[in-house]
């Protein structure tokens, strides 16, 4: 049976709090209802089969990079998948990067400011069932029931509904505290600071495009840097 894909567009990368040896990412790996540039749509319940055998076996679609390369040469994994689930608008993925030259590669194109290198995750399936156009205005084909083998990070989508919307950075707290220490705060101050900043970022995760509005604790860390700015200013002579 033919192997197909299906391409979709990130949105935006952002960053978040996380250990210094994990390199995480998550978004939509398909929207269901979109009709692609190819002309077909995924129905709600298309992985469903695939997401149960995923977790009575073990065995989890792989994470590719550009569908393993751009003539299929290298299909090695650049990571896994820790969760895939259906919901109202798709198919939810969330995986680690490996920490191998290919990984680390794609996470820094995934971290890159003011946008990430990569625009698109993309699937490779086996379709299963599926019911084909009887008007012209509908999809080609509508896909209720296929068989997912890997979910690409990819260059070019075909698709721009679906999208990776958190990146894992490498925040690391103690490592911050440490830092902030040394730079001449107390204990305490910098565990304040790095308390301050650890919320600031977790509601941007949560409101990426949100505006400021924990206007204390953005009062607090301007005051703490500024503490940090004279601390590590030269000593007239």
């Amino acid at each position: 049976m033919q192997i197909e894909r299906l391409s979709f567009g990130l949105k935006e990368v952002k960053l978040d709090d996380s250990s210094a040896d994990e390199m995480k990412f998550s978004g939509y790996g398909a929207v269901f209802g979109n009709v692609d540039s190819y002309g077909d749509v995924i129905a709600k319940g298309a992985f469903a089969d695939t997401l149960k055998k995923a977790r009575d076996t073990g065995i989890w679609p792989a994470m590719l990079s550009q569908h393993g390369g751009m003539f299929g040469e290298d299909s090695t994994p650049i990571g896994i998948y820790t969760e895939m689930r259906e919901d109202d608008v798709g198919l939810w993925v969330e995986g680690k990067l490996a920490a191998t030259e290919r990984g680390k590669e794609a996470y820094a194109l995934l971290k890159m400011q003011p946008r990430p290198a990569y625009n698109g995750l993309s699937i490779g399936f086996r379709a299963k069932e599926w019911a084909v156009r009887t008007t012209p205005e509908e999809p080609r084909r509508t896909l209720k029931a296929v068989e997912l083998l890997e979910v690409s990070l990819v260059t070019f989508p075909a698709n721009t509904k679906a999208r990776v919307t958190s990146v894992k950075s490498e925040f690391n707290p103690r490592e911050a505290e440490d830092s902030l220490r040394e730079a001449g705060l107390s204990r305490a101050d910098s565990v304040k600071a790095v308390a301050v900043f650890k919320s600031l970022l977790l509601r941007d995760e949560a409101e990426p495009n949100s505006e400021p509005r924990d206007e204390v604790a953005a009062a607090e860390l301007r005051s703490l840097a500024e503490r940090i700015r004279k601390l590590a200013a030269p000593v007239a002579r």
